[in-house]
């Protein structure tokens, strides 16, 4: 079977190679203003987008641009969805007005994390985008509290995993404060991915195997050498036959009809 697989990297950050990186990738997260980006870089990136055939989606952060999103803070659930309303429905008018039709929604940073394992900010996630357009297609981890937010909200969800990243015993990833956060050998990265891709499995930095689904690979754009570390992890994994393409919509009621074979 032939492997298909999206390739997503967070851009409109002011990383300065986002040029590169559109040739690249298949889907872009496009920072929607609270933890980097404005109303013009929200629109430039969209243009590149629709310039290069990637996809888009908005990637909503807490309201926290001194510490790039990246920190984890207590928001009330209210405030939270509104906050996420605020930026997914912005997002979403400007890419209308550009003649693009958004695809995803990723968030960022500490709210992505902090998602991940709390299922009252994973609710607060998926009743945004929701409320925004019940179509868009939620990238979160599989086995998460933010995935089963997505499908208890009838969202469907992109399992994303992580190419540039390394992986704990528990599923989850290093955290950025350890030394051996990074993985910054693409070859070693392709490798690694094509693994996750045909057998569903992840060397952990403790030895063990852990258990992942992926459809999204996110490269971070802010990484050292990120443009490097994208195109030959795209060269490696066309070389192996793997088809970049981003997510397509699937209807709810095809959606059901693929969970009941």
């Amino acid at each position: 079977m032939k492997l298909s697989v999206d390739l997503n990297a967070d851009l409109g950050e002011g990383a300065g190679h986002d040029a590169e990186l559109f040739a690249l990738i298949s889907s872009a997260n496009i920072a929607t203003g609270f933890h980097a980006g404005d109303p013009m870089s929200i629109v430039a990136a969209i243009g590149a987008a629709k310039d290069n055939g990637v996809a888009i989606g908005a990637h909503p952060s807490f309201a926290d641009r001194e510490n790039f999103g990246r920190k984890e803070i207590a928001v009330p659930v209210s405030a939270l969805v509104a906050q996420l309303i605020y930026q997914i429905g912005a997002f979403c008018a400007l890419a209308i007005a550009a003649g693009v039709r958004p695809n995803h929604v990723k968030p960022h940073g500490a709210l992505y994390n902090m998602a991940v394992r709390d299922s009252k900010l994973a609710d607060a996630i998926a009743l945004a985008i929701r409320s925004v357009d019940p179509k868009l297609i939620l990238f979160a981890p599989d086995n998460t509290e933010l995935a089963r937010a997505g499908e208890a909200h009838g969202l469907q969800v992109a399992r994303e995993i992580f190419a540039d990243r390394n992986y704990r015993s528990d599923g989850w990833l290093v955290p950025r404060t350890q030394p051996n956060a990074l993985l910054r050998d693409p070859g070693q990265a392709a490798q690694r991915v094509l693994r996750m891709l045909r057998e569903g499995k992840v060397r952990s930095v403790d030895g063990g195997d852990v258990a992942v689904r992926g459809e999204t690979i996110c490269v971070h754009s802010d990484t050292p050498g990120a443009v490097e570390f994208a195109r030959e992890l795209r060269t490696q994994l066309e070389r192996e036959g793997v088809k970049i393409s981003a997510p397509k919509r699937v209807s709810p009621v095809a959606r059901s009809k693929r969970a009941a074979r």
